[in-house]
């Protein structure tokens, strides 16, 4: 099938962010991706890079920026967003514990979503946060399901095991015990667009001597009920 739109500056950018979609890469990485002269790769990723619809992470690698979000919401495509309140707002009430909604961002994942526990000792993210992807449950739920080029890739320096990832895979969330943070514990599970896909990772975190050793005991079946309903509710928009 023919992709081309008539305007070539304008295919060859969508080839670049189209190749960016499977992870960070080189300029090597995108002349690879993108069958694209070195040149030209380099222009358009630098002019993308201009404006904030592609950025760069901690090793110089080209991601997607993150413009490319803004956009998604200004348009109201981003019903996640719109839904995450008031479920996030139930898991908090249901669980005593600060909840969060995470989406991965190239090397990092950022906290797009948060109700915080009103008061006494709780563990504080706030939204626009970017943390690392080596460590956390909701880092393992975002990375149990990719592919297995850019699995193998996110479990160099990580905190937990490919054998931790089969798990979560197996029961469908993931827990952790001072991974991120001493002190601090947390359970995730995974929220799907309406064709499965991992999307974004559902989460409460907070003290361990609340939590425990074993956090998922007390609270994987209400992060599981809230990963579900905010997956049927982009599964409603759609089917509308």
């Amino acid at each position: 099938m023919d992709n081309s739109s008539g305007v070539g500056v304008l295919d060859k950018a969508a080839l670049v962010l189209a190749a960016l979609e499977a992870g960070p890469a080189t300029l090597a990485g995108l002349v690879a991706g993108t069958g694209l002269a070195r040149p030209t790769a380099h222009r358009l990723a630098v002019a993308l890079e201009h404006h904030r619809l592609v950025a760069r992470d901690m090793q110089g690698r080209f991601v997607l920026g993150p413009r490319l979000s803004e956009l998604s919401a200004a348009a109201g495509e981003d019903r996640l967003l719109a839904a995450a309140g008031p479920v996030l707002a139930r898991l908090r009430d249901i669980t005593g514990e600060s909840a969060q909604l995470w989406r991965r961002q190239g090397e990092h994942r950022v906290c797009v979503a948060a109700a915080e526990r009103p008061s006494g000792l709780r563990d504080t993210i706030p939204v626009g946060s970017q943390l690392t992807m080596r460590a956390g449950s909701a880092a393992q739920v975002l990375l149990a399901w990719e592919d297995p080029e850019r699995m193998h890739r996110g479990l160099q320096n990580a905190a937990f095991s490919a054998t931790a990832l089969s798990g979560i895979r197996r029961r469908g969330w993931a827990q952790s015990v001072g991974e991120r943070e001493q002190g601090v514990a947390s359970v995730s599970a995974p929220v799907r667009s309406p064709g499965g896909k991992i999307i974004a990772a559902v989460s409460v975190s907070g003290p361990l001597e609340r939590l425990s050793r074993q956090p998922g005991r007390m609270h994987a079946p209400a992060v599981l009920a809230a990963a579900e309903r905010l997956s049927e509710s982009l599964r409603r928009a759609a089917a509308d």
